[in-house]
């Protein structure tokens, strides 16, 4: 049984392209998708969220500081 920390894990490695071979067989022969596709999109959503709210910051701070 997979826990929350090794999906989450997984989901972060293979996000950025560091996830092995024997990993992913791993993660995919023991437990089902959904998990992973649940923890992917969440994980992506606060991604986005992140960098908008930072360019809007810079874009406030360029706008102050002129």
């Amino acid at each position: 049984m997979m826990t929350l920390l090794s999906i989450f894990q997984s989901v972060l490695a293979a996000m950025f392209g560091v996830q092995s071979s024997k990993k992913y067989q791993y993660d995919f022969t023991h437990t089902h998708f959904w998990p992973y596709l649940v923890v992917g999109t969440l994980f992506v959503i606060l991604f986005v969220v992140g960098l908008i709210l930072l360019v809007n910051g810079i874009v406030l701070a360029g706008e102050n500081g002129s």
